[in-house]
């Protein structure tokens, strides 16, 4: 098949990450792969380059270059002729949705990777609803996105197919030991360490990982590791921390690529987030073994299972979550367990062959429906 992604930023995010290897297996299965993205400055254009697929702006920063975009959209889908045009995040969705049609794309396939806020807006919710009459398929990456898309994206649930992120435990492994980390940072091997890996948005709930913080013994640190959308997101999370007493625990480190080493070399993982779509960072998380405490929302259950691979609190409530930690930092061997069993858990459920597999047959599924032969994969 020849596959074209229109996804809204290609910024370091867990949608561009599932989409990154979403693309490459599918690059790896033999089809040929295109991105497109709209807005920001495309920080992962590299690595997309790097696992084979052609990368293009159709920029449109703002709503008032809707217009030029979608007549730049459309131009490039009917130059490129793709059999399926995959779209990913709440613009994209709405352009490609439009954009498709009239280019007269075979399959339009879009993307619902979280729990979007503005659809909770009713005229928003309606105008998503019409534009997605327009799209072939509907895929959530959990059954909480599904419902929620149901019932204020105005989509009937029977039009919704689940498929979970899938992620390559392997390719997620730390590739620096937990001693060289933790010397690179200042800690040796007995102190406490938490690990926050998000971006410092107000959905992610850092001011409460923060005051739990304050709650906990002064020997425990933070890694709060994440970009800063809204520009002065950081500024905001240092005066709390300093307001909290715990600036000198609270250890900003902005966006790294070496997640996987900072994960492995800590000693549990924390995110208190209000809500999330599925949450990729867990993922990592469970790649390396190492065990969640969270927020009990969203479709963040479906992924940690409480009791077994992490601990769910809560959320908004910095004691439930300080005495979660408490407990796991405590308990060695309970920590050691539940992160082999989040291990299991993403082996099991998250392993990246199968959404692979699942995401190319939904595509055939749909192509063979609308009565267009799909291009046999080169070889």
């Amino acid at each position: 098949m020849k596959i074209t992604h229109l996804i809204t930023t290609l910024g370091v995010g867990g949608a561009e990450k599932h989409l990154l290897w979403l693309g490459a297996g599918q690059r790896q299965a033999g089809h040929e792969v295109s991105v497109l993205y709209l807005k920001g400055d495309g920080e992962l254009t590299a690595a997309f380059h790097e696992a084979g697929m052609e990368v293009a702006k159709v920029p449109m920063e703002s709503a008032r270059a809707l217009p030029s975009a979608l007549r730049q959209l459309v131009a490039t889908l009917r130059s490129r002729a793709p059999d399926v045009l995959h779209t990913h995040l709440l613009k994209a969705d709405s352009l490609g949705a439009i954009a498709g049609r009239r280019a007269g794309v075979p399959v339009v396939v879009a993307s619902k990777h979280n729990d979007e806020r503005a659809l909770l807006k009713w005229p928003v919710g309606v105008v998503h609803g019409l534009l997605t009459r327009r799209v072939d398929r509907v895929i959530a990456l959990s059954d909480h996105v599904a419902r929620f898309v149901a019932e204020h994206g105005r989509v009937q649930r029977d039009a919704i197919t689940r498929i979970y992120y899938g992620v390559d435990a392997d390719a997620l492994a730390a590739s620096r030991t937990r001693a060289e980390v933790r010397a690179e940072l200042g800690f040796d091997e007995r102190t406490p360490v938490l690990v926050c890996v998000g971006r410092l948005a107000p959905q992610k709930d850092h001011p409460t990982l923060l005051a739990a913080l304050a709650r906990l013994p002064a020997e425990v640190q933070l890694l709060i590791v994440g970009g800063d959308p809204f520009g002065d997101g950081e500024a905001r999370l240092r005066a709390l921390a300093e307001e909290l007493g715990v600036a000198g625990r609270a250890h900003f480190l902005g966006i790294r690529h070496d997640v996987p080493d900072l994960l492995g070399a800590s000693d549990l993982f924390v995110l208190p987030s209000l809500w999330e779509g599925l949450g990729l960072v867990f993922l990592e998380a469970m790649a390396v073994r190492l065990p969640i405490v969270a927020s009990d929302v969203s479709a963040i259950p479906e992924v940690v299972d409480h009791g077994v691979s992490g601990w769910l609190v809560p959320p908004g409530d910095p004691d439930a979550l300080a005495a979660a930690v408490t407990e796991a930092l405590e308990n060695d061997l309970d920590r050691e367990v539940r992160g082999v069993a989040g291990h299991m858990r993403l082996l099991e459920r998250f392993a990246l062959p199968r959404m692979i597999q699942e995401t190319l047959a939904l595509y055939e599924s749909a192509l063979a429906a609308s009565g267009s032969p799909e291009r046999r994969p080169r070889t």
